[in-house]
């Protein structure tokens, strides 16, 4: 497959495609590709993807847009599934055109999370890395583990229902369709089920370890306003400490802001130094989007985003009461 997707990239550079092309690239560390820019056929064999590559790299169209459509107009992109609903939101809401980005999918089986690796190693330094289908061994200083891959994986991952990107021009291997599973939430339940006072508890609980770091805001292709409403000074909506009200109106805020425009990818919760369980909230919010307007963000070229749309027949009973 990786063959497949250097040949790929090397074809659109030489032809003249695309000027650019964002994929992935071994890391300096074990189980951390980093992003790569490659501007010349002679470049791909420097592209990777494996179950490191977490990255969500529609990010750079919202964050260094003007960066990147400087010099180049045409920009090919590899994408897993919940990278290309970023892009097909950030495509409905005028932030790139269509017709100026090669979406080029890869099949994934879902991503790693490192946090996850570290308590396997119960802390010990991880050195070396090797994958051989669904088992992942880590090695180190005087240990080696074997590890099911499932349980290595991405939160976001686990509860994952459209693995490959629906909007490409390229793909690499064979697209899964949409399961079309009714209940892809089932894992937020035990929240829900909480009382009022337990889910306060919960998010005081999680929000509680916030250093306001903004990680999680800075790794979101979603979260792209000139000036975030925490950095502006005049007015000033919240204070700049990480106290705990002021924590939780920044991350319910946030909440409410991508809202109908999160494609679940968890990047925010990887990115987290503190551990802290976004997805909770990220997820619930998502699932109120689904039910109440019937719409999953990033999966249609032809829908707005939900909170940014109005039909007459929608369900308002939370408005009429």
């Amino acid at each position: 497959m990786v063959n497949e997707l250097r040949e790929a990239a090397g074809k659109l550079l030489d032809d003249g495609k695309v000027d650019l092309v964002i994929g992935w690239a071994k890391g300096s560390l074990p189980l951390a590709s980093t992003p790569v820019f490659i501007s010349s056929s002679d470049e791909a064999d420097q592209l990777v993807f494996d179950s490191t590559c977490g990255n969500n790299l529609t990010v750079y169209f919202t964050k260094d847009n003007k960066k990147i459509s400087r010099d180049r107009k045409k920009v090919g992109i590899f994408v897993k599934g919940c990278d290309s609903r970023s892009l097909v939101l950030n495509i409905t809401e005028k932030q790139l055109k269509r017709e100026d980005v090669t979406i080029i999918g890869v099949p994934c089986s879902g991503v790693i999370d490192t946090r996850k690796v570290r308590r396997k190693a119960e802390g010990r330094e991880v050195l070396e890395y090797s994958q051989d289908g669904d088992t992942v061994t880590i090695k180190g200083k005087e240990f080696e583990l074997s590890v099911p891959l499932e349980e290595l994986l991405s939160n976001a991952c686990l509860s994952c229902l459209r693995k490959d990107a629906e909007e490409y021009d390229l793909f690499i291997g064979e697209p899964r369709k949409f399961s079309g599973e009714s209940d892809p939430y089932s894992d937020i339940e035990e929240y829900e089920n909480l009382s009022a006072d337990e889910r306060w508890e919960r998010m005081n609980e999680e929000y509680s370890k916030c250093i306001r770091c903004y990680a999680c805001r800075n790794v979101c292709p979603s979260c792209y306003c000139n000036v975030c409403f925490v950095d502006q000074n005049d007015p000033q909506w919240i204070g700049k400490t990480p106290e705990i009200t002021d924590t939780m109106i920044f991350h319910i805020i946030r909440n409410l802001h991508i809202a109908g425009r999160c494609v679940e990818c968890g990047a925010c919760e990887r990115a987290c130094p503190m551990d802290i369980r976004l997805l909770y909230l990220n997820r619930k919010v998502a699932k109120e989007v689904r039910e109440r307007f019937g719409s999953d963000t990033g999966t249609d070229l032809d829908q707005k985003p939900a909170m940014a749309d109005f039909r007459e027949d929608e369900n308002q009973d939370f408005i009429m009461g």
